[in-house]
């Protein structure tokens, strides 16, 4: 059994100093073992992470039946009293001994980590696919009173269909490259280099686009905010790969007025480019990118997600890179994948919703064999299940749930 399965029941001391209305650090201390003995969990996969000064992040999970609060720290489950004082949503603690009671010390957040948690829970509250917006734009395009659109607006419009890549552009490695470099993740960034072509990026760059086309929405007299989803949903990586499916057109009749379709864009505007400071976020502080990609599909528009990480290997300390894709495609259905390269060996992995989709895939696995054959790649896995997985983010235990 692994660590991340095991269950330890532990114990919150009194805070060391004497002001309840304060947040101290506490000392955490695991008191007994549940499913698994300390030993045990120190012999698995956390052995790297609990060390002595090792600092870890924490989050409450919630009470169990038992009235104990439950906590995730690290890629161990805990359980504990509930204690005097509330504990933030989410906390780092410092591994101050080991042995059969290890003890752990709750540390006071930095001005940083506020700022970005502060941000985090301004942003998930707002945040929605690219789905919504997607769909909104296509019902905009098909209508004949967008050409009595301000022309500012109308070459907005035009400049965030235009920066959207097509299928064929991210079959080839550098039409991938060009889609990630314009997802929005970097934008800042690339604004910061003093020999940037400053209008070309803010052209062809997603989150460069969306800004540009929510400035003129704001600017409209009867522009409505924008509220705030009740089922906020955790961060990308926190959830894991989900393919998108397009979404039904919204329902207008051609005699209606083109404003309610506009107050729904500005809306499906503002979701997004939270859902790209979202990403931005995670990021800074985290070794993998969650990456979306808006496509210029056949009859609609799709979304490609994207999640990339650079993995060390804590058995032999060899370092490789993990790609994980998930599609929902009208001819296809959901598709999600799993790339595995260490150094020149790759083990590929797919799922689909439907026998069907799986044997098309099969059927393009003998000229794959042989294109990486033919680039000296040696291919250790490729295989097609029936069934997506569950989503799972590898890294939940680092990001949590916030509430509006």
């Amino acid at each position: 059994m692994h660590a991340a399965d095991s269950s330890l029941k532990t114990s919150l001391l009194e805070p060391r100093t004497g002001d309840p209305a304060q947040e101290f650090p506490l000392i955490i201390q695991p008191t007994s073992l549940a499913a698994l003995t300390w030993a045990g969990a120190a012999a698995g996969t956390s052995a790297q992470s609990w060390r002595i000064g090792t600092v870890l992040s924490a989050r409450p999970l919630g009470v169990n039946p038992q009235g104990m609060l439950v906590l995730q720290i690290g890629a161990l489950t805990v359980e504990t009293a509930i204690p005097g004082n509330p504990l933030p949503a989410q906390f780092q603690v410092r591994v101050l001994s080991l042995g059969a009671q290890p003890q752990l010390e709750q540390l006071t957040p930095s001005p940083a980590d506020a700022t970005f948690q502060r941000a985090l829970r301004e942003r998930l509250p707002q945040q929605n696919g690219y789905a919504p917006l997607l769909s909104t734009l296509d019902s905009l395009a098909q209508r004949p009173m967008l050409r009595q659109l301000p022309p500012q607006l109308r070459a907005a419009l035009a400049m965030l269909e235009n920066g959207m890549s097509t299928p064929v552009e991210i079959t080839q490695g550098e039409g991938l490259r060009m889609a990630i470099s314009r997802s929005g993740l970097f934008f800042e960034s690339q604004l910061a280099q003093p020999q940037g072509d400053l209008p070309a990026l803010v052209e062809q760059d997603w989150k460069g686009a969306l800004l540009r086309l929510f400035g003129l929405l704001e600017q409209r007299p009867s522009a409505a905010s924008a509220s705030g989803r009740t089922d906020t949903a955790p961060p990308l990586l926190q959830r894991g790969l989900q393919a998108q499916a397009r979404l039904p057109l919204p329902l207008f009749t051609d005699s209606e007025s083109v404003a309610p379709l506009l107050d729904r864009l500005h809306g499906d505007v503002k979701a997004a480019l939270a859902r790209v400071e979202i990403v931005q976020l995670e990021a800074s502080t985290l070794p993998a990118w969650m990456i979306e990609i808006p496509l210029q599909g056949d009859g609609g528009h799709d979304v490609l997600q994207l999640q990339l990480e650079y993995i060390t290997d804590a058995d032999d300390g060899g370092h490789g890179w993990t790609l994980g894709f998930a599609l929902d495609l009208p001819a296809l259905g959901p598709v999600q994948g799993e790339l595995q390269l260490r150094d020149l060996r790759l083990s590929v992995r797919l799922w689909t919703e439907t026998a069907m989709t799986a044997q098309r895939l099969e059927r393009q696995f003998t000229p794959l064999r042989h294109r990486l054959s033919a680039c000296g790649v040696l291919l250790d896995q490729l295989s097609c299940q029936v069934g997506l997985p569950q989503p799972s983010g590898r890294h939940s235990a680092l990001l949590l749930q916030a509430t509006a």
